[in-house]
């Protein structure tokens, strides 16, 4: 049965562009019809993808979706790049099960031939977002027991992927960690571009490429380094920074305008040789509620993957309210 999308005259009709999925659950799953994005409030984009908030009209008691569809503008030499990785999340997603990640709901193509992966919603916003807002706002950095709420869950769904799916997440940073309500849940998304681990936590297959995001990104995975669990960590550890700060990492590289310049000044070299390294925190101006949060932040930002904790041990020490420096958890 279709669910009608958009009323005209007390009719409905279907939407141009939709397309049709299975619901999990059943023998043969109940069709469902994606509305054409026209349709569907815009939650959120990343490269080549745009997230819409699909509400399931015509049944009783469902929950929204949050919907992955790929770009019509998308240039043509990258769709087919961005239709593989949404299909290799959607294979991915399906076999992941966790409270700190965002579950499967979905998998559909569009008439318009574009890939539509269908996500759980509760009410969500991107934490990017949240830091945003809280910047423009004027506020300061997030409370510490917010910022330590995050880091636990995050570092939970990091240590189911890496210890349990022996995943790597790929591209670890604000805009791919969801939050509802006043933090009462906190998961990843977006594993679109994770790689698989062997059994001592490194990338699997040599030719794999990292993807990641510049700013996030580990000095191994700069410099085409060995990749491990760790760069994970360094770029969870940046989330962190971003709480901290409400700032992007290395954002200030970007300069300050000038008075008589159109142009902001950016020092192209000077931004590249800080990327993969531990950007500035003043812990003294956050005071002593942060020091966890700022002992976390810096054990995970260690240039050396090999000074860096795994998953498991972050969850063990924020469970077990320690301390959070080199003295606690035990590096390799």
């Amino acid at each position: 049965m279709e669910t009608p999308e958009k009323k005209s005259g007390g009719g409905s009709v279907r939407t141009p562009g939709a397309g049709r999925a299975r619901a999990p659950g059943s023998n043969g799953g109940t069709p469902i019809t994606i509305p054409a994005s026209p349709f569907m409030k815009k939650l959120g984009c990343g490269t080549g993808v745009s997230v819409y908030l699909m509400h399931r009209a015509g049944e009783m008691n469902a929950s929204p979706w949050a919907v992955k569809k790929i770009n019509s503008q998308c240039p043509s030499r990258q769709l087919q790049v961005y239709q593989r990785r949404l299909s290799e999340e959607a294979k991915l997603l399906r076999g992941l099960h966790h409270p700190n990640i965002v579950g499967f709901r979905a998998v559909a193509t569009a008439k318009d031939g574009s890939k539509c992966l269908a996500m759980e919603y509760g009410g969500e916003q991107s934490l990017n977002d949240l830091i945003e807002k809280r910047r423009e706002a004027g506020l300061g950095p997030f409370p510490a027991d917010r910022i330590e709420r995050v880091a636990l869950h995050v570092a939970r769904g990091l240590q189911y992927l890496h210890n349990e799916k022996r995943l790597l997440h790929g591209d670890m940073k604000s805009c791919n960690v969801v939050v509802a309500g006043d933090f009462q849940t906190v998961k990843l998304c977006d594993v679109g571009v994770s790689l698989l681990l062997d059994e001592n936590m490194r990338v699997s297959d040599p030719e794999a490429e990292y993807v990641g995001t510049e700013p996030w990104k580990p000095r191994e995975a700069l410099e085409d380094g060995e990749i491990s669990d760790k760069a994970d960590i360094f770029a969870y550890g940046l989330t962190l920074w971003e709480m901290m700060t409400l700032s992007m990492p290395h954002l200030e590289m970007l300069g300050e305008e000038e008075e008589d310049e159109e142009e902001e000044s950016f020092d192209e070299d000077a931004y590249y040789e800080r990327l993969g390294t531990r950007p500035p925190l003043d812990a003294e101006l956050l005071g002593s509620t942060y020091r966890r949060m700022v002992e976390l932040f810096y054990v995970c930002t260690e240039e050396d993957p090999g000074r860096r904790p795994a998953a498991a041990q972050v969850v063990q020490a924020l469970e077990g309210g320690a301390s959070l420096d080199d003295e606690v958890i035990v590096l390799d």
